[in-house]
């Protein structure tokens, strides 16, 4: 009888994380999906709102590593004309951390600049996910990978230069 009870107890507290694994993935889609509906109606509020205030942002461009204050300023002309971007998630996978107070994401994006992958890290914050990190790359598919060198390299070769 003690087995058959101490059996019960651990399906039981298996369902139960799996439950509330369930219910943190959701909050976490929830959360991303509004962020980038919140551009898409360039809700200001809205999607500042959902980054953590020690948040980066890192963009398609080799230069673009903000930090909140800094994406701020970049995005804000792009908000008051009342179009920012506007990202629809393909799919996204998300992963937690065994405290579950931070979990990494990739998804896959339709952007005006056709598919492009998103990836980054949301941590808990006074009960509520916040965005930490996001990086935005822009997809080439392999096959293309030669053309795409050539038309970025003068830009990136005096760019490695500054950086050396």
């Amino acid at each position: 009888m003690k087995k058959l009870v101490f059996l019960f107890a651990i399906i039981l507290a298996s369902c139960s994380s799996t439950k509330d694994l369930t219910s943190e993935k959701n909050s976490i889609n929830l959360l991303l999906d509004n962020w980038h509906k919140a551009a898409a109606e360039a809700n200001f509020d809205n999607y500042f709102n959902a980054m953590a205030e020690e948040s980066i942002f890192i963009g398609t461009d080799a230069t673009e590593n903000w930090n909140k204050a800094e994406f701020i300023a970049f995005a804000k002309p792009y908000f008051d004309k009342g179009s920012a971007w506007n990202f629809i998630a393909l799919e996204r996978n998300i992963y937690f951390s065994k405290d579950y107070k931070t979990a990494w994401f990739d998804e896959l994006l339709n952007t005006q600049m056709k598919i492009c992958r998103g990836s980054g890290v949301i941590q808990k914050i006074n009960n509520k996910w916040k965005i930490k990190h996001y990086v935005l790359s822009m997809t080439i598919p392999n096959d293309n990978t030669n053309e795409v060198i050539k038309i970025k390299a003068p830009i990136e070769d005096a760019l490695i230069d500054k950086l050396k």
